[in-house]
């Protein structure tokens, strides 16, 4: 598995999880109204978008399994965001993914941390997180687009440069 960047071909494979009710019921963004359209523009938006990095992961024959991202990158922070297939759950993508882009906003591009949010109601995310050893942490008074109902419903996580 590999990270790279999002291709058209992967579009119908990104809308395949956007339109499954069991990947995308606790996001954040309503993603069942999207189309495969949408799904081609946010990829070619990808390689021009100077604030988020979005990049897919992959299998070892370079099919899709999901996408990965660095949103609302600073000089020193940005918001983490994964999304995988159905088909890629439990196969060790998320994992890969997770600490490759993680790794990458803190090393690569010298960032001093990388947060993120969860709902409560999404056990698989929360368990995911918890089992892997990332730390919680109080919710954030600021981060972009959130409400303050949001900052004190979601599970926040911050990763830390060592």
């Amino acid at each position: 598995m590999k990270l790279r960047n999002l291709k058209k071909k992967d579009a119908s494979l990104m809308l395949e999880w956007m339109h499954d009710s069991t990947v995308v019921e606790n996001m954040q963004a309503d993603f069942t109204r999207k189309t495969i359209q949408d799904c081609e523009a946010f990829i070619d938006a990808s390689r021009h978008d100077k604030e988020n990095i979005h990049l897919a992961i992959v299998d070892d024959s370079d099919e899709y399994m999901g996408t990965v991202s660095l949103k609302h990158v600073t000089c020193s922070e940005a918001e983490f965001a994964i999304a995988l297939r159905k088909s890629a759950m439990g196969r060790g993508y998320s994992k890969y993914g997770m600490e490759e882009i993680i790794r990458h906003g803190l090393d690569d591009l010298g960032l001093t941390s990388v947060y993120w949010c969860v709902s409560p109601e999404n056990k698989r995310a929360v368990r995911f997180y918890d089992k892997n050893g990332y730390r919680r942490v109080e919710p954030f008074k600021s981060r972009g687009g959130y409400s303050s109902e949001q900052l004190k419903h979601y599970i926040w996580y911050q990763a830390f440069h060592n």
